[in-house]
């Protein structure tokens, strides 16, 4: 009876053991890369690149001088219809915003949601423009607001818009009033 468990025993070490050599043959058999070969793939970078040139440097400036002249306007109060400077609506004050760098971006927030480029939620950044419905929409776009900055965690992002109870000011996607009447985004171009 002993002779037949270690037998056994035997034959399970030695089945368990084939499997993992056989494994070692095949990875032994496999030459590594040739570092030339390794250094090329990790210098293609050309699927970042859309065949034109783009410099960051502006473009980072660019949204830090729309942010500068967004956030020089928090305080600022709402009156329907106003266009700007020192009151606003909420599509007045993002059309004044992009309107002193120079971009024409529509006049009413439907106009806006209309001419520009529609995004993923999750290629929201900062200067993007956001809509909301509001109380007097329905299901349509009512009120919209430009992006301050992303969570890339929680996909949430803060936005600076006419608020129509507090004026200019920045709110949460995340806030129970905005939450529930996000609609969509769009990028100016």
């Amino acid at each position: 009876m002993s002779k037949k468990i270690i037998l056994c025993v035997v034959l399970l070490l030695a089945t368990s053991l084939a499997p993992s050599s056989a494994k070692r043959k095949k990875t032994a058999r496999k030459a590594a890369p040739k570092t030339e070969q390794r250094y090329q793939e990790i210098d293609n970078y050309d699927f970042l690149y859309t065949g034109e040139e783009y410099d960051y440097q502006d473009s980072y400036a660019a949204i830090d001088n729309l942010m500068d002249e967004a956030f020089s306007h928090i305080g600022a109060r709402y009156r329907s219809g106003a266009k700007g400077p020192y009151a606003f609506d909420c599509s007045g004050f993002t059309s004044y915003v992009y309107g002193r760098m120079n971009k024409s971006i529509g006049c009413s927030s439907r106009d806006q949601y209309a001419k520009n480029m529609p995004i993923r939620n999750s290629e929201i950044q900062a200067g993007d423009l956001v809509f909301f419905t509001s109380p007097g929409s329905g299901r349509n776009v009512g009120h919209v607001g430009i992006v301050v900055d992303v969570d890339p965690v929680s996909g949430s992002f803060n936005f600076i818009h006419a608020s129509s109870s507090s004026g200019v000011k920045v709110s949460n996607s995340r806030d129970g009033y905005y939450s529930r009447r996000y609609i969509g985004a769009r990028r100016v171009i």
